[in-house]
């Protein structure tokens, strides 16, 4: 089948092909024939009942320096495509949220990959504390007695902001740590949402496994093992990629998210495992594919495709 196919995501020319998701979904659409058109947020409008974008359509190669060629933009109607991928990157903000609310509108008759209500009403560090259980503790709060409690029972701690994403801003704070208080006055200047406050795990050092699953099925993993002197495993902060199997447990975490992501039309979702614990379910533009094939792993990519396209039929 031939599907039509935008995407919706940031400045196609700033991404580095070499780890970009979106990019690796684009390559397999077109090489199964499917028509591609791009377009940014910014373009996006609700004219009436009509959900419209400047649409350009595309063509991807894979040659860094030389990754795409882009055709005249045409202001369309999003409901003539089969197929819309939400990919653009975070910050989780108002702008986010508000093409959400548009794209709602067009979905599911033009399937939105990953439907926007489910991505707007999931935020990545709440949505996962549906499932505690898997989690280390964990505070969502910014009031300090609150944090100061977590703290005295918990000990050593790291403290994140809610929307935050590639590990920006992602602090350790030690039992009677004297930098404490300038945090505090920090991220209460910086951030108007509460914060994640969760209990450190030092098994960090040995990676934090991103886990992909696909219409709530598993599909591939990476460690991402953090820098000696960084916290962070993130692989734009400078983890390093890593081949990997499940465990048991992560296999359990992942038996128990399947139904919640598929009845939540959360088809493409990266997890974030450390030490057998559960602490994120990122669904907003999840990254990890291109690394998982690098490292001999499935192609995620042709997997996502197999799915939409057996929806689409």
């Amino acid at each position: 089948m031939t599907l039509k196919v935008a995407v919706q995501m940031d400045p196609i020319a700033r991404i580095n092909i070499r780890g970009d998701s979106t990019f690796a979904l684009l390559l397999e659409a077109q090489k199964r024939g499917h028509a591609l058109s791009y377009y940014t947020p910014e373009t996006l409008s609700l004219a009436g009942k009509e959900v419209v974008a400047r649409v350009q359509p595309l063509t991807v190669r894979d040659e860094e320096g030389n990754h795409f060629t882009l055709g005249d933009a045409v202001r369309t109607n999003l409901e003539s495509f089969d197929v819309v991928l939400l990919r653009q990157d975070p910050p989780f903000d108002l702008a986010y949220v508000t093409t959400t609310h548009l794209l709602e509108r067009i979905h599911p008759k033009t399937l939105v990959v990953n439907d926007p209500a489910s991505v707007r009403d999931a935020p990545e560090k709440i949505f996962v504390m549906e499932f505690a259980d898997l989690m280390p503790p964990t505070l969502i709060s910014r009031d300090k007695d609150e944090i100061n409690d977590f703290r005295a029972a918990h000990g050593d701690v790291v403290m994140k902001p809610l929307y935050g994403h590639g590990g920006a801003a992602v602090f350790r704070i030690m039992p009677k740590d004297m930098n404490f208080g300038s945090l505090y006055d920090m991220f209460s200047l910086t951030f108007r949402e509460p914060w994640v406050i969760q209990r450190f795990l030092p098994e960090v050092k040995h990676g934090d496994k991103r886990i992909i699953l696909v219409d709530g099925e598993f599909a591939g993993a990476v460690n991402r093992v953090p820098a000696p002197d960084d916290l962070r495993s993130n692989m734009v902060r400078g983890g390093a990629a890593k081949a990997t199997d499940l465990s048991p447990r992560e296999q359990e975490i992942c038996k128990r998210l399947g139904s919640a992501l598929r009845e939540r039309g959360l088809l493409f979702v990266g997890i974030d495992v450390i030490d057998g614990h559960l602490t994120e379910i990122n669904v907003t533009s999840p990254t990890g594919i291109r690394a998982v094939a690098k490292l001999g792993g499935p192609d995620i990519a042709a997997i996502i495709w197999d799915t939409i396209e057996a929806k689409r039929r």
